[in-house]
């Protein structure tokens, strides 16, 4: 006899089947089998940390002449890069709101590093773009679900299609030199974004860190945020905060202590016609620090 169980994972879905055989095994020694894969695939099905998209500043204030550095990664623990953030155009918006490219950025096998200098006073948006990511179809056959990233690949015969999606992502950071401004801060009204109210370089602990969450530039009703501590490897599996969006998109985030956090939301909406699949499955994260009083 032989036990199969398949998963899928996160946003960059992972997707296996497990089969072990139980030969002559007894009913009462099958089911404690089960009982243990399934808390196997509890272990490996962690949503918020699968792969999370991100771009993180290795300072939320410039050291030297205004230098800043950033990594943009792919990631299961915060900030331990595993797959390089590609296929997009990092931008960066000025103090003035005026948008460019960064002075520097490489791309390595699992990172990519983001370096620009800060040439006047005010707040600065650094941004991967929008990265346009494999298309995904998840099926199933004969009671079990698998999934499938290659285009070109035929459904079984007699599969039955569930799914049918493309990730899209985008992760943001902001830096300030001296005084913290607001141009940078000004929404794209398209897409899934995350629009912060309070400065995100002037959230301490004790206040609210107050955001909007917008989709193509109106309010997301009942959007529901993950926040999570980032800790170079150490971060917790479940988010340290799990708020949802009020009637007009907002929500006060009550951070627990003084830290830097991801700030972590998704949303399925129909793609455009000509996309390569008919849903959108967007990512966006936010990279922030809460300062001591």
């Amino acid at each position: 006899m032989y036990l199969i169980l398949n998963f899928i994972r996160g946003n960059f879905p992972l997707v296996g089947i497990l089969i072990i055989k139980t030969g002559n095994c007894p009913m009462n020694n099958l089911f404690r089998l089960s009982l243990l894969v399934l808390s196997l695939f509890s272990i490996v099905s962690i949503p918020a940390q699968a792969h999370t998209p991100y771009l993180a500043p290795a300072s939320f204030e410039p050291l030297r002449e205004g230098w800043v550095t950033l990594d943009a990664s792919f990631a299961e623990e915060f900030f331990v890069p595993e797959v390089v953030f590609d296929n997009s155009e990092y931008a960066v918006r000025d103090a003035e709101g005026r948008w460019g490219k960064p002075a520097t950025v490489q791309l390595f096998k699992t990172r990519a590093v983001i370096e620009h200098q800060l040439d006047q006073k005010g707040t600065y948006r650094f941004s991967t773009g929008v990265r346009h990511g494999a298309v995904f179809r998840l099926y199933e056959l004969n009671g079990e679900r698998r999934g499938t990233r290659d285009p070109n690949e035929t459904l079984p015969k007699g599969a039955k299609l569930l799914d049918h999606f493309q990730s899209v992502t985008l992760a943001e950071a902001y830096i300030t030199l001296k005084t913290p401004t607001q141009a940078a801060l000004k929404p794209y009204n398209n897409g899934l974004e995350v629009v912060p109210t309070t400065h995100p370089n002037d959230v301490y602990h004790g206040e609210d860190f107050r955001v909007q969450v917008l989709f193509d530039g109106k309010p997301l009703a009942g959007q529901e945020l993950h926040v999570f501590i980032a800790n170079d490897g150490q971060s917790d599996e479940k988010p340290a905060l799990v708020a949802k969006t009020d009637q007009q998109g907002f929500t006060d985030l009550k951070l627990p202590r003084v830290a830097v956090y991801l700030l972590q939301t998704r949303y399925r909406h129909a793609a455009p016609k000509e996309a390569p699949a008919p849903n959108y499955s967007y990512t966006y994260t936010l990279v922030f620090n809460v300062a001591e009083q």
